[in-house]
């Protein structure tokens, strides 16, 4: 039987062999995971121990779609997460010379041990899809035949998107200074990932408290249980809802956002909750030191509405991570061009998170917290600028582009697209001025919604690649030197 009709088996008729039966098969992939991330044996086990308990307490609200290993990951990080901030620092300290004999040994291979820290988050990174099928393919060794079954795919698509997944973890240990190719990390995840010894009683008695809910479970493994279901809902909470380009440029990033935070909302893994959480969040307003890796914004309205006026977002509640000061800035003066922004030297490099759940005053009180925080202000300038300029080349090619009465207006995009719908000159021109680096500015007279889809093979091929897309629409970028009105930082005292 695979995992879902054991897991139906243990919900509907109570199963004390089906769920045993999951334990045995997962209990490895599980402590493995943990010990990663905890560096610790017994509190791998007790993170362990938690996960099948709150497997067994969810196994009747688990969707028949669900991929286990897969509810496993996230259950697993949320759990260690709950661990770690709640285990005292000195004890982490005290075991840390012995852990690397425990855990490592003098022959481990060096590639291994760079990768292993930082592996979970890693793949935490990947969007859903490609993070299931690395999780399948190199944990569970499943051939690209059983992949691309079990996510309802092709085997050929299965393996692009492995390929393409191991290409993103590349990108990802290298840019932390890990020297390696795609064929050693996919060699090395599959070598080590899951621990060859797992305790011997281990399953067994996972299976016994789980199959208890939790009833005879130590104190502080219900604490740790109930630590992991809060950041289980709240992760739930967090929705990556773009509303508009603005919120793509307010993020300080272009590709990067565009992978991170659409990609993974176009598979729906981040689409799993409602706007409505955040009206229930408090009246506050908090920058701080980021604790994330990902960029994500959640902007939500009265009685949950996403909301906009002007074709603009209107800010009424939101919570962003990982922006830097340049970003913060943007949001507080609603400058939705990068390349309009002016900042003035030795601006931290730091990035934060952003909560702004306040009634009224939002943006009013973050320029204030901003001039607090970083000594910064900003005002509105005319400055004679270079720029690029959006003119209409041949009028019968964009008419063939106009969008259709009544559609939608919609904005699509990932790591090599960008498409919009019904969607008037502003929005594209705030984008493209991202993709050249340049300000944008439209020909006088330039107005109406039109629908485009403007692609790339990699990101050096894509200014090239659009300006052929925007010629094919009958556009294009002409060179430019004038007044254009710019957001310029100041330092204050």
């Amino acid at each position: 039987m695979d995992d879902m009709a054991l897991l139906r088996e243990y919900a509907t008729g109570n199963s004390e062999t089906a769920f045993e039966t999951l334990v045995s098969r997962h209990v490895s992939f599980v402590y493995s995971a943990a010990l990663r991330q905890t560096r610790d044996p017994h509190l791998a086990e007790e993170v362990t121990q938690a996960v099948f308990i709150i497997l067994a307490q969810k196994a009747g609200k688990i969707s028949n779609k669900t991929i286990l290993t897969g509810w496993l990951f996230k259950a697993t990080r949320f759990t260690a997460l709950a661990q770690t901030r709640a285990a005292v620092k000195h004890r982490r300290r005290e075991q840390e010379v012995q852990m690397q004999s425990e855990f490592q040994s003098p022959a481990a291979d060096e590639i291994w041990n760079q990768m292993s820290p930082l592996l979970d988050e890693a793949l935490a990174a990947l969007g859903e899809k490609d993070r299931q099928a690395v999780l399948l393919r190199f944990f569970e060794n499943k051939s690209l035949a059983e992949v691309g079954n079990m996510l309802g795919m092709g085997e050929d698509t299965a393996r692009k998107r492995v390929s393409r997944a191991l290409g993103k973890l590349h990108r990802y240990f290298n840019r932390r200074g890990i020297s390696s190719t795609t064929a050693i990390i996919a060699g090395q995840i599959s070598a080590n990932s899951i621990q060859p010894v797992v305790p011997a009683a281990l399953a067994k008695s996972v299976t016994a408290a789980a199959l208890a809910k939790g009833t005879a479970a130590s104190t502080s493994t219900l604490t740790l249980i109930k630590g992991a279901l809060k950041i289980m809902a709240w992760t739930k909470a967090k929705i990556a809802i773009v509303t508009g380009a603005g919120l793509l440029v307010a993020a300080g990033t272009t590709t990067v956002v565009v992978e991170k935070a659409i990609s993974p909302a176009m598979d729906g893994s981040l689409w799993e909750a409602k706007v409505e959480n955040l009206d229930k969040a408090p009246p506050v307003l908090i920058i701080r030191p980021t604790r994330f890796s990902d960029i994500v914004m959640v902007v939500g309205g009265p009685g949950g509405q996403v909301i906009s006026s002007q074709n603009r977002p209107v800010m009424n509640r939101t919570i962003a991570h990982n922006l830097d000061v340049g970003g913060l800035i943007q949001f507080a003066y609603a400058c939705y061009s990068r390349p309009k922004l002016v900042l003035p030297a030795g601006v931290p490099t730091n990035h934060f998170d952003l909560m702004l759940t306040l009634r009224t005053n939002q943006l009013e009180t973050l320029q204030k917290a901003i001039q607090r925080q970083f000594g910064l202000a900003a005002h509105r300038e005319i400055r004679e600028t270079e720029a690029l300029q959006l003119q209409v080349k041949d009028p019968g090619l964009l008419a063939m582009h106009a969008s259709k009465p009544g559609s939608k207006m919609d904005l699509k995009t990932g790591t090599n697209f960008w498409s919009y719908s019904n969607s008037p000159f502003d929005r594209p021109a705030e984008i493209l001025s991202e993709f050249f680096s340049q300000p944008v500015v439209l020909e006088p007279g330039l107005s109406g919604n039109y629908d485009f889809t403007y692609r790339w093979e990699n990101p050096d091929d894509r200014k090239p690649a659009v300006s052929k897309e925007l010629a094919q629409a009958g556009l294009e970028l002409v060179p430019t030197n004038m007044p254009i009105e710019m957001l310029v930082v100041e330092k204050v005292k």
